[in-house]
């Protein structure tokens, strides 16, 4: 924001980036106009079953050692092991083929260590974290594995205490309940068969 000028901001995240686009926010208020959450934000997803399963995927592509494998080997290797289409797409597109031998784009180690913790930074959001006192827009899919409504409603206004009392204008569910797949977490994407 500082190399491009710009004193004040709206910050979005979806996934993952929700948690740290509030936390952001939070740890600078006085840059931050509002917060937008996309089928994520400030929750504890350690017993999230969709949680477990990319936590698994980080550790069965860790375990890889993809420094010693041909670009073609790899790519097979990874597929074999990654079943999710989504996951399995991302998780190929952090491979770097274009140094001689493949690495990761990402800190794969540093995220499979994360994960083993028993806190996961990247899973827990704690009450030390803090509140985010000013706009906040919250968007779902109709039938998240990432955020239930049902039950994370209260977690929300915790952090966001002007949602409360804001459902559907400021906290709501994008696309049809009838659509339950985990494909459905990227709400920005068409589904797909």
């Amino acid at each position: 924001m500082d190399e491009n000028k710009i004193t004040m901001a709206t910050i979005g995240g979806h996934g993952f980036g929700a948690k740290v686009a509030t936390a952001t926010a939070i740890n600078h208020m006085n840059r931050f106009t509002g917060v937008m959450c996309l089928d994520g934000g400030p929750l504890d997803h350690r017993y999230y079953e969709a949680y477990q399963e990319v936590a698994q995927y980080v550790e069965d592509v860790r375990n890889l050692r993809i420094e010693g494998l041909s670009s073609g080997d790899a790519i097979k290797r990874i597929s074999e092991r990654v079943a999710h289409p989504k996951w399995r797409s991302i998780l190929l597109q952090n491979v770097q083929t274009d140094k001689g031998s493949l690495q990761w784009r990402c800190n794969i180690e540093g995220l499979y260590k994360n994960m083993k913790k028993y806190v996961p930074d990247v899973a827990y959001w704690g009450p030390s974290y803090g509140l985010w006192p000013g706009q906040t827009l919250a968007v779902f899919a109709a039938a998240s594995k990432w955020v239930h409504l049902s039950t994370n409603t209260l977690q929300f206004y915790n952090v966001f205490p002007r949602l409360e009392g804001q459902f559907p204008q400021r906290i709501s569910t994008h696309g049809s309940e009838d659509f339950d797949s985990p494909l459905n977490h990227w709400m920005h994407e068409e589904p797909s068969d």
